[in-house]
């Protein structure tokens, strides 16, 4: 066993050098309009399914490889490929480290618990590959900005999955409030809303076989192994997880952001708690956060993972208020209306996609992974790079801070880094598990 985990953790990330790890000829291929994008899915219980069924429906992409730590994956993996229509001839890795190592691997998508999402970007990029991660990009806010040096310095294509970027009624509403439709937009209003059961108390169990415990921890410090937390829990603990502030926060969040043309905020408030069941969950299933911008705008995100209740009829969804009128903005198309309450402008998508249970792939999944791989090659700008997806997780994270601290933070508005808070900046950092330290 201790060899074994010696060997585990022998990270790319942690070896001086690390960017010199792989040979110059990782690099060497620029693909162009007319080369295929060959793809692996890193992932591939929950949103992994939806991101390589995405990427085999996307012209110019093919899926060559799928990693897992879950052996039984593999196969219900490939047997909804087959329900599906398609090949199943595809590659099994289980040690992510290695499947990166791979020459005829051009990018990955990483659908993975979260805590793994920019260990892995960053082995990929330090390997030469392309980089499609699922929100959020980050587990804490050193990382956000890890990860953006890292695209920098490695110079790959780097998307986040905030796919509601890729809907053409929100790109054309965006450009409407852009053009005075609702005149000066001032404030965004992003909610979540669900009817999530208690998780119950962990009871300390045997790893199952089927189950590669030290590799799913990864770059995180060694727990034992507990009966409720693999596969989806893992959100609720800290140690993995990021909250549903960020497990589907990060997405409305994100539509406010590009609504308000803002970046970082300069002042954060967050109020809530775990008020509906008492067990394990970590987090809050009820928290407003309220983030305040130069020129006189601000954001507020209301989560209520464990009530239904509506805004607007919408389990979830973004609303703009501008001096002219307002504008609401779903994954399902978006409705915009003046002063007087009265509908001036309604967009629907072609085709629906999932608002509540967003495992299965939808409409934006395929929208979103077509705009990944032409962003690859050189067709079409990305709708969500990494330089700004990443301010939209970084949100997420002052908004758990400023919870876990019980106060306002005050932000630079230019970096997004606390003011004069030592024990809020605490919370910049994870420790991680020795020999798992993230370098670029």
């Amino acid at each position: 066993m201790e060899n074994r985990r010696s060997f585990i953790k022998k990270s790319v990330l942690g070896a001086a050098g690390a960017s010199m790890a792989f040979s110059a000829s990782s690099y060497a291929r620029i693909i162009g309009a007319n080369d295929r994008v060959h793809i692996a899915v890193a992932g591939l219980n929950g949103r992994g399914k939806a991101l390589g069924l995405s990427a085999l429906k996307t012209p110019g992409a093919s899926v060559r490889y799928l990693c897992d730590v879950d052996n039984r994956q593999f196969s219900t993996f490939k047997d909804m490929l087959v329900k599906a229509g398609h090949d199943d001839k595809l590659k099994e890795v289980e040690d992510y480290r290695k499947l990166v190592e791979k020459k005829d691997l051009d990018a990955v998508a990483i659908a993975t618990p979260e805590h793994w999402h920019a260990p892995m970007a960053i082995m990929a990029m330090q390997a030469g590959k392309h980089v499609y991660v699922e929100k959020p990009c980050a587990h804490n806010p050193f990382e956000c900005e890890l990860l953006v040096e890292a695209q920098k310095t490695y110079g790959k294509t780097v998307q986040m999955g905030n796919q509601q970027r890729s809907a053409p009624s929100s790109i054309q509403t965006i450009k409407d409030i852009n053009n005075g439709i609702i005149g000066n937009p001032y404030y965004g209003k992003a909610w979540y809303s669900n009817s999530r059961g208690s998780i119950g108390r962990a009871q300390k169990t045997a790893v199952p076989d089927w189950l590669n415990w030290e590799l799913w921890q990864g770059p995180a410090p060694r727990k034992d192994f507990e009966n409720i937390w693999v596969h989806y829990n893992w959100h609720w603990n800290r140690n993995w997880g990021t909250g549903e502030i960020h497990n589907n926060g990060t997405h409305e969040l994100d539509i406010c952001r590009w609504a308000l043309g803002v970046d970082y905020p300069n002042r954060v408030t967050s109020s809530g708690g775990r008020f509906h069941f008492e067990d394990d969950w970590q987090f809050y299933d009820t928290q407003l956060a309220n983030f305040e911008f130069d020129g006189n705008k601000m954001i507020s995100w209301e989560g209520k993972s464990c009530n239904p209740s509506t805004f607007f009829g919408e389990g979830r969804g973004a609303a703009i208020y501008g001096t002219e009128g307002y504008a609401i903005l779903t994954r399902n198309g978006t409705r915009t209306y003046n002063k007087s309450g009265e509908l001036i402008k309604e967009l629907k998508e072609d085709e629906q996609s999932a608002t509540l249970n967003t495992v299965g792939i939808g409409a934006l999944d395929l929208k979103h992974m077509t705009n990944f791989i032409k962003g690859i090659q050189s067709v079409e700008t990305l709708n969500a790079p990494i330089d700004d997806a990443s301010i939209s997780t970084m949100l997420c994270h002052l908004g758990n801070i400023s919870q876990d601290v019980q106060r306002s933070l005050n932000i630079d508005p230019t970096n997004g880094r606390i003011l004069k808070d030592e024990e809020a900046m605490k919370f910049w950092k994870r420790e991680y598990e020795p020999g798992w330290e993230l370098k670029v």
